[in-house]
């Protein structure tokens, strides 16, 4: 398979915070969402100031250096597709092999069986994810379940509510807010994590990929409000921005160091609205399809989505929230705690 570096032209930005929370409750109507993003609606978006562009994260193809983790896409958003771009990784999972992914809202633009189908079952993997700490259709154990077997997860694996008989304690080290993280119980069934993350906006977090996906995603009910609220404990609506943006990375990185490298991350760019698969009401994706990617770092391979969304020609309403939520200090930051690094090597597998 011919393999080519890719061009980049990346802009990357700062924006103003907005308070931290979770994402839309997945039944809101629309007034109801407006009035609970209202604290949200203090930064005016358009006014967010553009800063200069800084030093390209995408190395070039002249440029060699081993210690650049490799990213690799193709344009095929198949399942096909799909299956080519997790072997490019040449990984090998052994054990209990779990596929984390956001089982999604009604009405969200969560990951269809039909994409995501044959690499789960390729694995016989678990389905895992946890309850909401938000409301919505997701918020018990139960409800949950009805929600991924209607979302079509439980006719291809098995499924597993990770938090269904509570949290389990990982240590964050080097983190700013946190000192632990509060995962579902069931967490440490799993050998091996293949983290499936559909790449898209955020109302809070400014997007969502590999690394909201490996703290806020494998968090626990009980951790998701730790993580919100910046370690304080409060309420996951009005915690300090920066705060919440820096715990997702400090608790993505005990998920991280407790695998000890038995994890992979693969992000599919579809369906790239502003809001989340957290939102049963989400906007209406305004942008092309980009592709999927997968990589060993959840920093590179978040950066590099952020960078393609950069280069797009329509990717302005995607750019403005994560430049309002000032997203890419989340980026940042795990890059600091040393989660991974946001410098990588695009690699096409394309023909």
């Amino acid at each position: 398979m011919k393999k080519r570096i890719l061009s980049l032209i990346f802009l990357a930005c700062l924006g103003i915070g907005a308070v931290s929370g979770c994402g839309r409750m997945g039944q809101n109507s629309n007034t109801e969402k407006k009035e609970s993003g209202a604290k949200l609606q203090e930064v005016e978006e358009s006014s967010i100031p553009k800063q200069n562009p800084e030093p390209e994260n995408r190395v070039s193809e002249n440029e060699e250096d081993v210690s650049v983790p490799a990213v690799y896409m193709t344009t095929a958003i198949t399942s096909e597709g799909l299956m080519n771009v997790y072997q490019a990784l040449q990984a090998s999972p052994q054990g209990n092999i779990a596929v984390k992914l956001s089982t999604g809202e009604p009405g969200s633009n969560y990951l269809r069986t039909d994409l995501i189908g044959g690499l789960v079952q390729s694995l016989q993997a678990t389905i895992v994810e946890c309850n909401t700490a938000y409301g919505g259709s997701r918020a018990n154990t139960a409800m949950h379940y009805q929600v991924a077997g209607d979302h079509g997860y439980t006719e291809i694996a098995d499924v597993d509510i990770m938090d269904e008989n509570g949290s389990m304690m990982l240590p964050v080290t080097g983190g700013s807010n946190l000192t632990e993280n509060y995962v579902g119980a069931n967490f440490a069934n799993y050998d091996y994590y293949v983290v499936l993350s559909h790449f898209k906006g955020h109302s809070m977090a400014g997007y969502g990929g590999a690394i909201k996906n490996i703290s806020i995603g494998i968090a626990s009910a009980e951790g998701k409000v730790h993580i919100h609220s910046g370690g304080t404990g409060g309420s996951i609506w009005g915690g300090e921005q920066d705060a919440f943006l820096e715990s997702m990375a400090e608790a993505g990185k005990s998920v991280a160091d407790y695998l000890s490298g038995n994890i992979l991350y693969i992000n599919v760019m579809n369906s790239l609205s502003v809001d989340c698969d957290c939102d049963g009401n989400p906007a209406e994706p305004d942008m092309h399809d980009i592709g999927i990617l997968a990589s060993y770092d959840p920093v590179a391979l978040d950066q590099a989505c952020v960078d393609l969304v950069y280069e797009a020609e329509d990717g302005e309403s995607l750019i403005e929230r994560i430049e309002s939520r000032n997203g890419i200090h989340t980026l940042k930051h795990a890059e600091s705690i040393g989660l991974g690094n946001r410098r990588y090597h695009l690699i096409s597998i394309d023909e």
